[in-house]
């Protein structure tokens, strides 16, 4: 079986070569296909931002999401987001998880705050599960690179008796 990053990077060449995305040349069925892949991705988006507020954040954080919607360009884009009183205090940009097919694109993409640009080829319900681990990606190199604009401070769990949560991980590798 093929890794799901790998059936996204093919596809995505495919697109380019072919100049379509799912089958479709037109901007139109283009837009259908992306309208319907965000709505395949909100929970999988959501589920990778609760386990990052439950894990990191400890529950202090707050989901947020757009919804579909047009940009200024032309384009569309849907985005869920997870802001916490420490990042807020710290004057950072919230984790965002970005899904978005800019006016000028031949097809969409995926992005965080920090990271930029994986190709989203999500058509089936199966499609989004495989997005599982890329989002779960983007989000972790969000908060890191977060982290670095501001300070460890920021993320709950690391204050939060950090020598109890470094012996139990030692523990746990045994």
């Amino acid at each position: 079986m093929t890794e799901a990053y790998i059936t996204s990077l093919i596809r995505h060449f495919e697109d380019l070569r072919d100049g379509t995305h799912g089958g479709s040349a037109s901007r139109k069925d283009k837009e259908a296909h992306f309208e319907k892949a965000v709505q395949l991705l909100a929970p999988v988006a959501r589920q990778v931002l609760t386990e990052v507020n439950t894990s990191l954040l400890l529950d202090t954080g707050h989901l947020t999401e757009t919804g579909l919607r047009r940009t200024a360009d032309g384009g569309l884009n849907a985005s869920w987001a997870l802001s916490w009183p420490e990042q807020r205090a710290a004057g950072v940009q919230p984790i965002v998880l970005q899904a978005y097919f800019g006016g000028g694109f031949h097809h969409p993409h995926l992005r965080g705050t920090t990271v930029h640009d994986w190709p989203l080829n999500v058509f089936s319900e199966e499609d989004a599960a495989a997005q599982l681990s890329i989002l779960r990606a983007i989000a972790s190199s969000d908060l890191h690179n977060l982290v670095y604009s501001a300070d460890y401070r920021i993320v709950p769990a690391v204050r939060a008796h950090p020598a109890n949560r470094l012996a139990q991980g030692a523990k746990a590798t045994l």
